[in-house]
């Protein structure tokens, strides 16, 4: 159970790497689109090809209801069903069902749910998580965790740990008997998935020392810090993730998991961690709002109704280099479709670059723009 892994360079705490799958080789640190139903909504496969897409996400929590995993193997896994070469990446429907504070009931063995959908019952248990991720086939897969609420007492956080901790052991029982059950598995391809540990423990940075320690133990090939942007602070963030990395070994990849805004993940890049996710993008592009290098904006506002300059003048994406403040701003009043597709492009856009200006700043050795949380785009 191996994911060949390299720095190639660092600047001060930030890695410049790259990671081996069998779907291609990603380079860190990078951000990772997520599409949850096996699409990032409203921008076809060719067009995150086109905008530098390395790697993106799955949800087998939303899979695994629809359409459904063995429908999913059964044409070939998930990246052949979505038109998808690059690498994929699923979580384990952990956090999905942590926020389905309603509708469950956590066990030892795992969780009982109730569908979203329909209301109808099912139960994800550690083994049925890593079961369904290895039928979806994505190259990178999570363990089966409990996400703390927050604000959670120490005892309430230590308990979750603890059982996230055991679940995390059946995870990889469970993985290393069923490992060549991936449905690319072959021959031409004989690498096998790799899975991931993830690191709770709430906002006790003692216990997620603690937990990065006992998870590394267990033996992945590369580790996650989860459990967080569930409301706290963005200092009490930064003190988790540090509190995570001081423990996590320097030879595997590190992934924070579920965040954030642009400086933030410029800001966790310095820190040392090499993957990040967050549907910030793509969900805000929907609600009108761009990040640009200009600073935010919010196109629905009415002083860009005779605005002819492009959403941001330093980039490059499909959207700024043909449509106008104006024009976006007519389509999104107006309710076309085709507002949140030119939005979620341009802010996919400008997070890949911001990763790609990062790597190139590490590269060179120059932190300054790293370290103000603001890189140049050109």
């Amino acid at each position: 159970m191996t994911l060949p892994f390299t720095i190639q360079s660092q600047a001060g705490s930030a890695r410049l790497g790259q990671f081996t799958t069998a779907h291609g080789i990603v380079e860190t640190p990078v951000f990772m689109p997520v599409g949850t139903l096996g699409s990032v909504k409203g921008v076809p496969q060719d067009t995150l090809e086109e905008l530098g897409a390395q790697i993106i996400l799955g949800n087998t929590y939303h899979l695994y209801l629809r359409p459904g995993h063995q429908l999913v193997r059964s044409l070939g896994g998930l990246h052949r069903f979505m038109s998808w070469e690059r690498a994929l990446l699923t979580d384990s429907g952990g956090f999905q069902v942590f926020s389905l504070s309603e509708l469950r009931k956590i066990t030892e063995d795992g969780v009982n749910f109730r569908s979203h959908l329909d209301g109808s019952s099912h139960l994800f248990t550690p083994e049925r998580s890593i079961e369904i991720q290895i039928a979806l086939g994505a190259d990178i897969i999570m363990a089966f965790d409990e996400c703390t609420e927050h604000p959670a007492e120490y005892r309430r956080t230590r308990e979750s740990m603890e059982m996230t901790l055991r679940w995390a052991r059946r995870c990889k029982d469970y993985f290393e008997a069923h490992k060549s059950e991936a449905p690319w598995h072959s021959s031409e391809k004989p690498q096998h998935q790799a899975l991931f540990g993830i690191i709770q423990g709430g906002m006790y940075a003692g216990l997620r020392r603690e937990s990065a320690e006992r998870t590394v133990e267990i033996d992945f090939p590369g580790y996650a810090i989860g459990g967080l942007s569930v409301g706290e602070s963005r200092e009490k963030t930064r003190e988790m993730i540090a509190a995570a990395l001081e423990i996590l070994p320097e030879d595997k990849p590190r992934y924070v998991m579920g965040v954030g805004y642009p400086e933030e993940i410029v800001q966790y890049a310095a820190m040392g961690v090499d993957m990040m996710d967050c549907v910030l993008p793509t969900r805000a592009a929907r609600h009108g709002l761009l990040f640009t290098s200009e600073g935010r904006l919010n196109i629905k506002n009415t002083r860009f109704a005779h605005d002819q300059g492009p959403p941001d003048p330093a980039c490059k994406c499909k959207a700024c280099s043909r449509y106008s403040r104006a024009y976006l701003r007519h389509l999104f009043v107006a309710g076309e479709p085709l507002a949140g597709v030119l939005n979620t492009i341009h802010n996919l856009a400008y997070y890949l670059d911001t990763m790609r200006a990062v790597r190139h700043a590490i590269h060179l050795g120059d932190l300054s723009g790293i370290q103000s949380g603001s890189v140049s785009m050109a």
